[in-house]
């Protein structure tokens, strides 16, 4: 056994060095917005009346769809914060550990380094466990932030057990999905579908939880995200859930440690499909062949997007009951006539969705760049290939990508949205209230273009710009964000439908943005080195 994990620790060394900035970066910012909401939430709610309104405002199966349920008889600062941002807390730091564990796993593994460490005298099952090591001291080290940063706040009612059981909740999840992503690293056979699986799992975990937090208790079970809310922190502060996503971790380490020691090296458990013996016509172009490579992704979350649009329908049926008999609520929303209560909630739920429809377009033009990294690039330009051919082959997956990801999302809320309500929900009012993202979704996709023409090594840029879009649009009425912090993302100048009047002018501002980016982006594909 010793043989198996022989020079473990200099693996860990290595591996630290190599992400000497990117984890610190990430516990930066997970622990920043952290602590910045139950401060903003000190200043916003200083009176337990007015949190029991806030409270109220919660109390609805599409906010318990979004971030689960709560304390909302004792809704104080501490159960405010853990009720509106563990969970969701929680998928960030679950991506976290996904995308490191894949960049240490299979990821070097498809890039031969992996290879290259074991022609050293290291263990075969050094490189696995060295990654464990570290994406799980990431994890603790996170747990200990957040833990003791939320009690040096000192707010009454965050208190130390609490402050360090929300921390644990979110080193525990992290831990987790590291164990989802390092077994389907032994799984699949190379890095994209690795990612692709996890977050497929995350997302679907999430919506298992969603829908059984709404109509059937025992479907939340079987989510690990559920046994996050379960810690019911600044309330009862219960710990078992920690144990529990501890212990199911720990069968994921074992299991792909077990199929680690027994596959061949850049091998899967995943059978590979045969090739064919001639490329196809389609295939010998580059959209066929850049299609060729997204396909399963783009499939994975064009369903993931569908079925998220169906399982926050189907809860709509049940917000006209709960507005009919909250009096705070009805006050809030009738504000334009001739819209139900629930049609005026929608933007809120778009809001969320157009975001997260922009990640697959953006992963989509980003694939060139990543190509490029693993020297593929060469060998199609090596042929009667421009370079204008091959980004825009990509750029037009991309914006194809995003218009079917954004009318899945529309088509999914109304498609269990008219059966769960009684009126039933306009089609062409629900598929103009996801559609109106799409201006600001190109942007997104022209900023990657941007990057990748420009300055490659930085295309991580945008998804940080992702990110920021959702604190400020999705968190800025909670926090109370000045408009102009709103106005910095293309999606701030969005209008969310159908309670506001459309805005065309926006719409055609950021098109032209867009396409200004792409142009811009495409002229500096022409000019920088492939490697530059």
């Amino acid at each position: 056994m010793a043989s198996l994990l022989k020079n473990t620790a200099s693996l860990v060394r290595l591996i630290v060095r190599r992400d000497r900035l990117r984890i610190p970066l990430w516990l930066i910012g997970i622990t920043f917005f952290t602590l910045i909401v139950p401060i903003a939430f000190t200043d916003l709610y200083s009176s337990q009346e007015e949190r029991d309104g806030m409270a109220e405002t919660m109390e609805n199966p599409a906010m318990t769809a979004m971030v689960g349920p709560g304390d909302l008889e004792n809704y104080t600062i501490g159960a405010m914060t853990a009720h509106q941002m563990l969970l969701l807390t929680t998928v960030v730091v679950g991506l976290m550990s996904i995308l490191l564990v894949t960049r240490h796993t299979r990821a070097d593994e498809e890039d031969g380094r992996i290879e290259m460490i074991r022609s050293l005298p290291v263990g075969r099952l050094s490189n696995l466990n060295a990654t464990l090591f570290v994406v799980g001291t990431t994890n603790v080290i996170l747990a200990l932030l957040n833990g003791f940063g939320l009690y040096a706040l000192g707010i009454e009612s965050m208190d130390l057990e609490g402050s360090l059981l929300y921390g644990a909740a979110l080193g525990a999840a992290g831990i987790c999905f590291a164990g989802v992503t390092v077994l389907f690293a032994q799984l699949s056979q190379n890095s994209r579908n690795t990612i692709g699986l996890s977050i497929a799992v995350l997302l679907i975990v999430y919506l298992i939880r969603a829908v059984g937090d709404v109509s059937n208790d025992t479907l939340s079970w079987f989510s690990p995200l559920n046994w996050v809310t379960r810690t019911e922190v600044y309330a009862n502060n219960y710990w078992w859930p920690i144990f529990m996503l501890i212990g199911f971790s720990i069968l994921l380490f074992i299991i792909a440690n077990y199929l680690n020691a027994i596959r061949d090296l850049e091998a899967g458990f995943f059978p590979a499909k045969p090739g064919r013996r001639t490329a196809s016509f389609f295939l010998q172009h580059p959209f066929g062949l850049a299609l060729k490579l997204q396909r399963t992704g783009i499939i994975a979350w064009a369903i993931g997007m569908f079925v998220m649009g169906a399982a926050y329908g189907s809860v709509l049926g049940d917000l006209e009951t709960f507005f009919e008999g909250n009096e705070m609520m009805e006050q809030m929303l009738v504000e334009e006539e001739g819209y139900t209560l629930t049609e005026q909630f929608i933007p809120m739920l778009m809001i969320v969705m157009g975001l997260l429809a922009t990640v697959p377009p953006v992963m989509a033009m980003l694939k060139l760049h990543g190509e490029e990294k693993k020297n593929r690039i060469e060998h199609v330009l090596s042929r009667a290939v421009s370079r204008t051919r091959l980004m825009g082959s990509y750029l037009v997956i991309a914006i194809v990508n995003g218009f079917v990801m954004l009318s899945l999302t529309g088509i999914g809320l109304w498609s269990t949205g008219t059966v769960s309500m009684e009126e039933g929900l306009d089609f062409v009012t629900i598929y103009g209230a996801a559609l109106v993202y799409y201006p600001a979704m190109l942007v997104m996709i022209g900023i990657a273009v941007l990057l990748v023409g420009f300055i490659p090594k930085i295309t991580s840029v945008v998804w940080f710009y992702i990110f920021y879009s959702f604190i400020v649009l999705y968190m800025g009425g909670l926090l109370d964000f000045p408009e102009w912090i709103a106005n910095l993302s293309p999606f701030g100048h969005t209008p969310q439908l159908p309670v506001d009047e459309m805005a065309w002018m926006p719409m055609i501002v950021l098109t032209i943005l867009a396409v200004g980016l792409i142009i811009a982006g495409f002229i500096g594909y022409q000019k920088r080195d492939i490697h530059g």
